[in-house]
């Protein structure tokens, strides 16, 4: 926990709650030993055809005591619980130990970051110039940070949607979603994003229902209190969503262009899989976002996400930079992380052992596969040309339809 950046308090004030409700537990139970003595004293005399005035009083007092007791016990199991939500997943013993992303551990670079040998546009300047989103539209309909895409833009937008879905669905063998775009609050604390990050989402107060920051939320949340067949196993799930997010304290980071949006398209891939082979999952589901970037041609990055970057939720996590040339940037574009049975416990997430017949709870993973904004970003500036126009990589030209993105 430390190394994952939380206060020492906490855990101190847990176990100190712990053992002020397990001392009145004991209390508690003392007394109804008494009283059921007591009762027992009762009967005796009243058979015997005794007053019992006095030992009745007793028991009463008794009961009270009780009934006071076990109201202390409800509220310090709430106070427990309420912390327990603020306990992270533990991570990996292997993932690198570090308090900030400066100790992440780049495992390798596909591709060669060069920077064009031309005047090249950044990233916002090629959008402007080809007309593919108007800012100032999408602040005048929803305020800063909402963009609208248009004509263009809205095209290679849906292209690049449908050729990830059609990659995960017809190639890598995920099954499509198409979720809500909100989720309970149950929901939403099963994955792990509340209580933390609750100021970094939208909420309707009088439903208490989020907008999703991500479809991991609603694709894990398929199976909340069910149980799965072990011969069921894995479940992967594909799904496009749009997904919202205030960025509550990311002021003073980048925010030119598209690189910190509040809403935002991803396509979403979600694994719900056998404890013994979550590892081996995570593999192949961070390979299946890297193919994303393959068949596109961008040169990126996989990183291993040291203990003080990881997620709340997550154990092991690797995140898939792209390079942004002009801006000589690498831009994540997906997490892939695994969080065990970190999810699964929060939502009632089981399966039966066939050999046993016994109920064991899943792992859950997911990973972007791949989230657009960023990936657009680079997309344009890795593949434009000296005159601003944009030469599209193959992959993507049977769902846009042309060849590039000229000049208007």
């Amino acid at each position: 926990m430390q190394s994952k950046g939380v206060a020492e308090n906490r855990l101190d004030e847990l176990l100190d709650l712990d053992t002020k409700v397990r001392k009145k537990i004991s209390l508690v139970e003392n007394l109804k030993a008494r009283r059921n003595q007591a009762s027992q004293e009762i009967g005796q005399l009243k058979q015997a055809g005794k007053t019992a005035e006095r030992e009745i009083a007793a028991m009463g007092d008794l009961s009270q005591q009780i009934k006071a007791l076990d109201q202390e016990i409800h509220q310090l199991q709430e106070q427990i619980q309420q912390h327990l939500l603020w306990v992270p997943n533990l991570p990996h013993p292997l993932a690198p130990i570090g308090p900030d992303p400066s100790h992440n551990r780049v495992l390798r670079t596909v591709g060669e970051a060069v920077q064009p040998a031309f005047e090249a546009r950044d990233h916002l300047d090629l959008l402007t110039l080809l007309g593919l989103v108007d800012f100032e539209a999408g602040a005048r309909i929803a305020g800063r940070g909402f963009p609208l895409y248009t004509d263009r833009g809205a095209l290679l937008e849906r292209a690049l949607i449908n050729f990830m879905l059609d990659l995960h669905t017809r190639e890598r063998g995920y099954t499509e979603i198409y979720p809500p775009f909100m989720a309970t609050r149950q929901t939403t604390l099963m994955t792990g994003q509340l209580p933390k990050l609750e100021d970094d989402m939208y909420i309707t107060d009088s439903d208490d229902m989020f907008l999703i920051p991500t479809a991991e939320v609603p694709l894990t949340g398929i199976h909340q209190d069910q149980i799965l067949l072990e011969n069921n196993l894995p479940r992967k799930y594909v799904a496009f969503s749009a997904c919202f997010r205030r960025e509550a304290g990311s002021y003073g980071k980048e925010t030119r262009g598209l690189l910190r949006i509040h809403q935002f398209n991803k396509v979403e891939l979600v694994k719900l899989v056998h404890p013994a082979a979550s590892y081996d999952e995570l593999e192949t589901l961070r390979d299946d976002a890297e193919e994303v970037l393959r068949r596109l041609s961008l040169v990126y990055r996989v990183v291993e996400l040291c203990t003080g970057d990881l997620s709340f939720a997550a154990t092991k996590c690797y995140d898939l930079e792209v390079y942004a040339p002009v801006a000589d940037q690498w831009l994540e574009v997906s997490s892939c992380s695994n969080f065990e049975a970190f999810q699964a416990r929060r939502g009632n997430i089981r399966f039966r052992r066939k050999d046993t017949g016994k109920l064991d709870h899943v792992h859950t993973l997911n990973g972007s596969g791949v989230a657009t904004p960023r990936l657009l970003a680079a997309l344009l500036e890795t593949c434009q040309q000296p005159d601003g126009s944009v030469t599209l990589p193959e992959a993507l030209v049977p769902y846009y339809g042309e060849e590039e993105l000229i000049l208007p």
